[in-house]
């Protein structure tokens, strides 16, 4: 039996898992309208490149034939097809819109949905199909990874003709690996060196070359899948000069683009071509001018994340201060304030900004993945590692900055192990017995008390003092003073119509009166979906989401009971403004003791005792 039957039969015995008959109708769920326009901003990058990149190389071909290109999402959503749709029929053709979800458990056994499941391309034949109602086609489908090694989506070619069908899977995977070749070459090409190799120098043009990306000390920080076929070697973090038996000098100071031999690993000849980064154009010192910025178009400047409020402000300039010094950074705020921005901004500010940062939310891991992700683990040191091992966060992040969100959530057992790891700079992967030294530059973040947690016995007192040096607090999107600067920067951030770039007086006046529970992100949402709604135009009312209205029509209902609240306990007596004013910090805190005090600038007692007073504790 052949890997791909042996693909279908799993495919048909999860479909009988999941319930389905073969004479099931194919479920269609669409994505409603905002999540299709959300996934289209979530995968520009994708879709712009295959549309542009990649299918215009592979139109003769495809234009001979019957067929449908589909590229989806990492959950089976299409997100946009081309080709022809002559094949289908009028009651077929719907099955193939933007935001159809083709996973397995919506339409069975399919090309899109199988590779999704399996993690590889596959070929669905007619009869292959779990439901009878899909039998009409046959697909060739293979998956995506970003340069994370990540699944991103999935490329599929189907048609109802009788193609070659080895043509046909040959010529997808080809397709899948060009894109994941591009996108490797767009997002480091012009800041990093990249190794262009094959074993014939008449293949270099091929879209099976190894690509390795290495920085300017020679560090490997990406190669794709080919690279590391062609060398049946891990190459994560290693040296290039490990690699090939060139010295680094020499290595990046040969001519961009001109092919050259070499011997890999000292047992392999091989041919390749060195790009070198982008360097900016030589140009004389102007003293008039600051110099010009060298961020990345998706990182904000620390200078820009904040317009003038005293607390971002003060967390700016603690911030910069500790970076480049061996002290580590513990960030509160509650979700959606901008942490991980806030990290990145740093980071490129740093010392370490040409090397990795490494961002790990520890709440998005499986509580019992967390060590291996972490720490790395040696091939077969559990059932079902990969049989390469794999080097693990914290060694990927040395020589740059480890940023360990939603540090609360992690495991007691892991706690123990990151605490002798930041203790002794030194990793050992599950399996192993070799330890690996590491320099690193910790950040972590919460939006949780972790002090509260260390009375809970959730969180280990000794791991906090080893993680809470420079302890800052980013704070909630509705208590900054600079919100009106914000909106206006947002909006121009994701406008694509200058005159556009600036929000009404109403809107912003709506934008100031709603309580924002989930912070900058939330704002960002708002925007992106109003901008979409408006078409271009200038965002109105009526462009804005019902969520938003619905939180607007809470946080009134709320803000009116806490004037009723300070009316029914406004006492008469000398002490009555005081305590008016008391009662108003109160409610302007919704209760919380801590946050009234500081403003108040009166202890916790003190503040307990005057509420006693007056009748509210």
């Amino acid at each position: 039996m052949s890997n791909n039957d042996e693909i279908i039969k799993s495919s048909w015995q999860r479909c009988q898992r999941y319930g389905l008959e073969q004479s099931s109708k194919p479920e269609l769920h669409r994505l409603d309208q905002n999540d299709r326009n959300s996934l289209d901003e979530e995968y520009r990058k994708l879709i712009q490149t295959t549309s542009t990149e990649v299918l215009p190389y592979y139109e003769n071909i495809l234009s001979n034939t019957q067929c449908l290109i589909m590229l989806t999402d990492n959950q089976g959503h299409v997100l946009n097809s081309w080709g022809d749709k002559r094949f289908l029929a009028s009651s077929q053709k719907s099955i193939f819109e933007k935001g159809i979800d083709w996973s397995e458990i919506k339409n069975g056994t399919n090309a899109i949905g199988t590779a999704l499941a399996c993690g590889s391309a596959v070929q669905v034949q007619r009869d292959d199909h779990f439901l009878k109602a899909n039998r009409f086609m046959i697909g060739s489908a293979a998956p995506i990874y970003d340069v994370n090694r990540t699944l991103l989506g999935v490329l599929d070619i189907s048609s109802d003709a009788y193609l070659p069908q080895s043509h046909t899977l040959g010529m997808v995977k080809l397709m899948s690996q060009c894109i994941e070749n591009r996108l490797i070459i767009s997002t480091f090409g012009d800041d990093y060196f990249l190794l262009t190799f094959n074993t014939n120098i008449d293949n270099l043009d091929s879209q099976w070359t190894g690509i390795i990306v290495f920085n300017d000390e020679g560090t490997i920080i990406s190669a794709n899948k080919r690279a590391e076929v062609l060398l049946c070697y891990d190459l994560a973090l290693t040296n290039i000069v490990d690699i090939i038996d060139i010295p680094l000098q020499k290595i990046k100071t040969k001519i961009s683009n001109l092919p050259f031999s070499f011997k890999v690993l000292n047992k392999y000849n091989m041919h390749g071509f060195i790009k070198a980064p982008i360097q900016a154009d030589i140009q004389a010192v102007d003293f008039r001018t600051n110099k010009p910025s060298t961020y990345d178009a998706d990182i904000i400047p620390l200078e820009k994340f904040g317009f003038g409020d005293e607390k971002i402000s003060r967390c700016i300039e603690q911030a910069e201060r500790i970076i480049d010094k061996d002290i580590p950074i513990l960030i509160y705020g509650e979700t959606g304030v901008g942490k991980e921005v806030f990290v990145k901004g740093l980071h490129k500010s740093s010392q370490r900004k040409n090397h990795q940062l490494i961002a790990v939310n520890c709440a998005a891991i499986p509580s019992d993945l967390v060590e291996s992700e972490l720490f790395g683990y040696e091939k077969g040191a559990f059932t079902g590692a990969s049989t390469k091992g794999a080097i693990g966060f914290i060694r990927k992040a040395h020589k740059g900055t480890l940023f360990l969100d939603e540090i609360g959530e992690m495991p007691l057992g892991v706690q123990s192990r990151l605490l002798r790891v930041l203790q002794e700079r030194k990793v050992t992967p599950l399996g192993s017995t070799e330890s690996y030294h590491v320099d690193i530059k910790l950040i972590s973040a919460t939006n949780r008390s972790l002090k509260q947690d260390i009375e809970s016995g959730l969180f280990r007192q000794d791991l906090y003092y080893r993680v809470s040096g420079l302890n800052i607090e980013l704070p909630p999107l509705r208590e900054r003073t600079d919100k009106k600067q914000l909106f206006h920067q947002i909006n121009a951030l994701y406008s694509s119509n200058s005159s556009t770039e600036k929000l009404s007086t109403e809107i912003v006046e709506l934008f100031y009166q709603h309580p924002w529970p989930g912070n900058i992100r939330q704002l960002v949402s708002v925007i992106k979906i109003a901008q979409a709604m408006a078409d271009n135009k200038t965002i109105e009312k009526k462009h804005l989401p019902d969520d938003f209205f619905e939180d607007l029509k809470e946080n009134k209902a709320k803000t009116n009971k806490n004037i009723d609240t300070i009316e029914q306990f406004t006492p008469v007596n000398n002490n009555s403004a005081d305590q008016a004013e008391l009662l108003q910090v109160y409610n302007e805190y919704n209760g919380n003791i801590s946050k009234t005090a500081k403003a108040l600038a009166i202890s916790r007692n003190t503040l307990y005792k005057r509420l006693k007073e007056i009748g509210i504790r």
